[in-house]
C-alpha cells in the first residue's frame, strides 16, 4: 500500500517582510510616476519621450514582478519514503528545492532556535515562520552535501515521515 501525503504551507510574513513591500511599492511608484511625467514634458524630443515611459513602463513591471514574488508557499509531498519540497513564488512558479529520501536522514527532530549548525551545512528554510511547531532533518545531498531542512509539517505528514525514518531515529522519537 502506497503512503502519501501532500500539504501546502503558507509562509508567513515577519514586521520586515511587509515593510520592506510597502518600501518597494511607495518606491517603484514614485519612479514610475516621475518618469512618465519627465517623458510628458519631453514631448518636443519624442526620443527621449519614449525612452522615458519605457523607463517608466520597466519600473512599474519591476515593483510588480518584486511584490508578487513576496508571496511565497511551500509544498511538501511524502510518498512512500520519499519527501519532496517545492517552492511556490506567487501561485504561478513552482521551483524544486530538494528531493530526499527519509531513510537518509542522519538526525530528525522538534527544531529551536538555539541549534547548531556546522560551517558546511546547507540549511533549507521551506517553513511558515512559526517556530512552536518546526521540525529539523539532517540528511547528506549529492548536491549541496550536509544540508538541514527546517520544515513545518502536519500531523499526517510527520507520522508519515516518522513511519519511514531510520530505526534508530525512530527510537530516539518515541
Amino acid at each position: 500500500m502506497d503512503n502519501f501525503a501532500e500539504q501546502l504551507v503558507k509562509k508567513n510574513e515577519t514586521s520586515s517582510d511587509k515593510t520592506r513591500r510597502v518600501m518597494v511599492m511607495v518606491v517603484g511608484a514614485l519612479l514610475t510616476l516621475t518618469l512618465a511625467a519627465l517623458a510628458i514634458l519631453q514631448l518636443r524630443n519624442p526620443i527621449l519621450s519614449l525612452l522615458g515611459l519605457a523607463l517608466a513602463a520597466a519600473a512599474g513591471y519591476g515593483t510588480y514582478h518584486y511584490v508578487q514574488n513576496t508571496y511565497v508557499e511551500y509544498e511538501y509531498t511524502f510518498t512512500n519514503g520519499e519527501l519532496d519540497v517545492d517552492k511556490i513564488i506567487a501561485k504561478k512558479k513552482r521551483r524544486e528545492m530538494l528531493s530526499t529520501n527519509i531513510r537518509q536522514f542522519t538526525d530528525f527532530g522538534k527544531y529551536d532556535d538555539g541549534m547548531e549548525e556546522s560551517d558546511d551545512m546547507t540549511v533549507i528554510m521551506a517553513t511558515d515562520n512559526i517556530a512552536s511547531h518546526e521540525y529539523y532533518a539532517d540528511f547528506t545531498d549529492e548536491t549541496v552535501g550536509s544540508a538541514r531542512l527546517i520544515f513545518a509539517p502536519d500531523e499526517r505528514m510527520l507520522e508519515n515521515i516518522k513511519k519511514a525514518l531510520p530505526a534508530r531515529l525512530r527510537t530516539k522519537q518515541q
